[in-house]
């Protein structure tokens, strides 16, 4: 049995790493502020749940005492809020960050693997996105997850910390917040779509995403935890346009729900694909087609609503 600190562990992607490692037998802590996250991700979980904050130093280093590895999610992770509240963003995604590090430091041979954003690449139109590509992240939210890499880096570097960073694109799955700030086309879709209700578009609905199941992210973070020593793409190198992603899953749940398409958002980026060879050369290798994940996903939010109904 090894510990694990999951920072954001009560969140969408933490939660099922915390699933999979206490499922797997692992003392597990979790931290979270419950800022975004939710307690009942947590349910019927063996954790241990600690709602404080990754910015109290000596609590973060009291927690990772005597822990093999941190899987650090902890974010502030609305980009229109990161644009509001700059130093705030700081405070919690760089200077947190560093607390993690400071205290993985102090744990030989603590290995931090941090989730990271595609959203790094920023608006270049070159694809496949590639690692070896300039940054150019737009928002504070996309600076200080770069930030966090070369940090990660530092202390590697520096200190001989292992460090993984993981660069996300579209995930999705269940115990996403459809409601959320900045939540993501696929639970709204399908929260609407169970419901019969007009599923909106914004623009023609050809713009195109990289979307990768929840629990291909969650193999993606044990496999970095394991091996590797850089950052990565994670993504499955293929590319669904939104209207595609809609019919599918209008399909999948027999609706009568309409698509609507309302005027193109400003700042949207029309196409997002990567290049996840780097990675997958390490040997990751994805469970899930986006069929298989749909269906899953959608049986989730049925139960969810059913509940609420009852």
């Amino acid at each position: 049995m090894k510990k694990y600190v999951i920072t954001g562990g009560a969140g969408f992607i933490g939660s099922h790493i915390a699933e999979y490692l206490s499922g797997e037998g692992h003392q597990v802590i979790v931290l979270d502020s419950l800022r975004t996250g939710f307690e009942k991700n947590l349910d019927g979980l063996n954790v241990q749940f600690k709602k404080e904050d990754i910015r109290d130093k000596d609590l973060v280093e009291e927690l990772v005492q005597g822990a093999n590895g941190i899987f650090h999610l902890a974010a502030l992770v609305s980009v229109p809020e990161s644009l509001l509240n700059i130093k705030e963003c700081i405070d919690i995604n760089t200077l947190g960050t560093i607390n993690i590090l400071e205290a993985a430091k102090k744990n030989h041979g603590c290995k931090v693997v941090l989730s990271s954003s595609a959203a790094n690449y920023g608006d270049n139109p070159i694809l496949p996105k590639i690692e070896t590509m300039t940054p150019e992240p737009m928002t504070p939210y996309a600076v200080t997850k770069l930030d966090g890499e070369f940090y990660l880096k530092m202390y590697q570097d520096q200190w001989s910390i292992p460090t993984a960073s993981l660069r996300y694109f579209n995930v999705f799955g269940p115990r996403q917040n459809p409601k959320s700030a900045y939540a993501a086309a696929v639970p709204i879709f399908i929260n609407n779509a169970l419901q019969n209700k007009p599923i909106t578009i914004y623009g023609d609905g050809l713009q195109t995403r990289d979307f990768i199941y929840v629990k291909d992210v969650v193999k993606a973070n044990i496999l970095a935890s394991q091996t590797g020593s850089e950052m990565y793409n994670v993504a499955l190198g293929h590319s669904t346009s939104i209207l595609e992603l809609a019919e599918r899953i209008i399909e999948i749940t027999n609706s009568k729900s309409k698509i609507q398409f309302l005027e193109e958002r400003s700042g949207d980026i029309k196409h997002s694909k990567a290049d996840p060879s780097k990675f997958n050369n390490l040997g990751f290798k994805p469970d899930y087609s986006i069929a298989k994940a749909l269906e899953e996903t959608i049986d989730f939010y049925h139960k969810e609503l059913v509940k609420i109904k009852v």
